[in-house]
């Protein structure tokens, strides 16, 4: 049975006239007719009864008529379908974010996308930069909005936001609770909670910077590779963690039964800038249907400002 012989048959049975049929179809009726001969020879039965004065169709014909419609719908939705997705329109795409990206590009971006590709399924995920990246490496995601400039040419990126600032994290009985802000300087004299480099080489490289241009060395005494073990520890030890400030201030490192404070570090202020990341053999339309959606750059100077008033 071929898709064609069906397109004939539905011709004749809705024209119920072979000339006619066969006009519509741009064919010529010894064609027309041999299409249905085909299809009736390979269902094995006969599906339009004709004389010289009538074309009718079978009991059989008007049961297959139904059949044969839906067929042919499908198909069409099929292509629709594969059209859309090789457009951006439709298809699905797996976004990984982080909580800046959540609070200053998502919002947007999510708007302008539902609302220019209603039909392109989003999920999201939030991950920190290592793990994102090592999901968008295996395909399971599509986009990463993570810190830092990726440096594998396995990836192409785009700047979204930039001069991120990074705090201390402290609990509420520390002695930097009540300061508004501390120089870099005086972490010498601190014991630190870090995660380890693979979960966020742009963050901890900008705090070892931020180290070196103060002329001190961290003394990291202890691990967490989570936001909320971090506040965990913080809060029960006189340690000191690093946050985003855009994590800090919405409470985003408030862990259950925990009470941290979130402290300024100048002089220097270590910063980090968010990127969109995405494979360099994306072939899904939708990756840059999105990154239109997120447009170039043109919420950093936004973020800055909305960054500063915190």
């Amino acid at each position: 049975m071929e898709f064609r012989h069906l397109v004939s048959f539905i011709a004749i049975a809705e024209e119920l006239h072979f000339g006619r049929a066969a006009t519509r179809l741009h064919l010529t009726q010894p064609s027309l007719s041999a299409h249905l001969q085909k299809l009736e020879k390979s269902l094995g039965v006969r599906l339009v009864a004709r004389t010289s004065h009538e074309v009718k169709l079978t009991v059989a014909g008007r049961e297959f008529e139904g059949q044969a419609r839906s067929i042919i719908a499908q198909v069409d939705k099929a292509a629709q379908i594969a059209k859309a997705t090789a457009e951006g329109r439709s298809g699905t795409l797996n976004i990984g974010y982080n909580l800046p990206a959540s609070r200053h590009v998502l919002p947007s971006a999510l708007v302008r996308m539902t609302a220019a590709h209603p039909d392109v399924v989003v999920s999201l995920w939030e991950r920190r930069t290592g793990p994102q990246l090592d999901d968008l490496a295996d395909g399971r995601l599509d986009i990463g909005l993570v810190y830092g400039h990726p440096r594998s040419a396995e990836f192409r990126s785009r700047l979204v936001l930039r001069n991120i600032p990074l705090v201390a994290v402290v609990g509420a009985g520390h002695r930097w609770a009540g300061r508004a802000g501390v120089p870099f300087a005086e972490l010498a004299a601190q014991s630190c909670v870090l995660f380890t480099r693979e979960q966020c080489p742009a963050m901890y490289d900008s705090i070892f910077c931020a180290a070196a241009d103060s002329k001190i060395s961290l003394n990291v005494v202890q691990l967490a590779d989570d936001p909320g073990a971090t506040a965990h520890m913080v809060s029960v030890k006189s340690l000191v963690g690093f946050a985003s400030q855009p994590r800090a201030s919405s409470g985003g490192l408030l862990a259950m039964g925990t009470s941290t404070v979130a402290v300024k570090l100048f002089d220097p202020t270590p910063m980090i800038d968010l990127y969109a990341v995405w494979r360099a053999d994306a072939i899904n339309p939708a990756v840059f249907s999105f990154l239109d959606c997120i447009g170039h750059g043109e919420g950093s100077s936004r973020t800055e400002n909305a960054l500063a008033a915190i």
